[in-house]
């Protein structure tokens, strides 16, 4: 039986949802507070320069499922690309993720892999057997040195406070390779839509049991006129954040140009702590199949995300997790809606993992229909 089914943000979330159940037979509605579609991933093309922009920032694609890369290149044709990291500590550029190169260059040595190897198991803190926080993390698997060029003075633009603070899950999987391969990620499946996000997205809502309204507020209230909602924005602010405000990170970009290019690569970080900004981006070296001669470039500041700000990062530190546990009782005892996504979930979700999700999540309602409950995965 056809469904009216309400989308809250037309991001991958809400497309990916959307675009499946409107293919199952459902009428979908998505509307969207801002004038665009495709979320944060939304690019477009400089007038002035002809680069293709991310306009909250570079999303870079990257995956091992090979169902969800299948997907998208239903709707948009994905060009290889590597992303190769660099980062400028002390007046010097290095290559990220920490390797072999790296560790030559930084110690002004030759060393072979299983050499390097042995040489930062000597600078490291064994004396923390189980660490507990980011700072323990570092020391304990790359030692001092290699811990302040590089992670430090990051961390504490990127997330306003001492690395202490932070737990070492956020330093989980230390990136550090004992080979030359610069490739920051690892999954086999690495690439750009060769037209941008924003094209792809529009394709996946070209659907005719599909309906797109912008700028457009959602408000409990339009929810009794369908028989489910699927809610991508922030989770305290479809409460109207009667409890308080989950802690985000918010971005701020200040955008140049340049004639010519600016800096080699697509990302530059800058580890030291003095420099104000996290990074500098170039545009055009996201989209390597194609020519330009002037560049567009960002600026990234991280702060604190206030009231009127686009949320980007989850803080997830012990205030915010018990504030967030209260939040989702309250969730689930809602009914006719679900939520989803980064915001709905408040997890930081890579691309990739945002439309398995919504994939899963579309499957569970054809399986359960309205009995579908608040979450199909756990925020906690």
């Amino acid at each position: 039986m056809s469904k009216r089914i309400l989308l809250v943000g037309a991001g991958l979330s809400g497309a990916v949802i959307g675009r499946t159940l409107a293919e199952a037979g459902h009428d979908i509605t998505i509307v969207d507070e801002r004038k665009h579609i495709a979320g944060n991933c939304y690019t477009e093309r400089d007038d002035e320069s002809g680069v293709m922009v991310h306009t909250y920032g570079p999303h870079i694609f990257h995956t091992d499922d090979e169902e969800v890369w299948t997907y998208v290149n239903r709707f948009e044709r994905f060009m290889p690309y590597v992303n190769r990291v660099k980062t400028t500590s002390g007046d010097q550029v290095y290559s990220l993720p920490i390797n072999l190169h790296t560790i030559n260059q930084v110690f002004g040595k030759s060393f072979r892999p299983d050499e390097a190897r042995a040489f930062i198991e000597t600078l490291s803190d064994t004396s923390i057997e189980d660490p507990k926080t980011f700072e323990e993390q570092a020391l304990r698997f790359v030692g001092q040195r290699l811990y302040e060029a590089f992670f430090k003075g990051y961390t504490i633009k990127q997330w306003g406070c001492d690395p202490n603070d932070l737990p070492a899950s956020i330093l989980k999987r230390l990136p550090v390779r004992f080979n030359y391969d610069d490739n920051y990620f690892f999954h086999r499946f690495q690439g750009m839509p060769e037209n941008g996000y924003t094209p792809m997205v529009e394709k996946i809502l070209d659907h005719d049991r599909i309906q797109v309204e912008l700028n457009r507020r959602f408000t409990r209230s339009d929810a009794g006129a369908f028989d489910h909602v699927f809610y991508s924005g922030p989770l305290d602010g479809y409460f109207d954040f009667e409890l308080g405000r989950l802690g985000y990170r918010t971005l701020d970009f200040e955008m140049f140009r340049h004639d010519g290019d600016y800096q080699g690569c697509a990302v530059m970080n800058y580890g030291d702590v003095e420099v104000p900004y996290t990074r500098i981006t170039e545009h055009k070296h996201f989209s390597p199949w194609e020519k330009h001669e002037k560049s567009v470039c960002y600026r990234e500041y991280s702060r604190a995300c206030g009231e009127n700000d686009i949320p980007y990062y989850p803080i997830r530190l012990a205030d915010e997790k018990s504030l967030l546990g209260r939040y989702v009782e309250k969730a689930k005892a809602e009914h006719g809606v679900t939520f989803v996504g980064r915001l709905g979930t408040y997890r930081y979700l890579d691309m990739d993992v945002t439309i398995r999700e919504a994939l899963d999540t579309a499957a569970a309602y054809k399986r359960d229909g309205d009995t579908m409950g608040a979450f199909h995965v756990n925020p906690d």
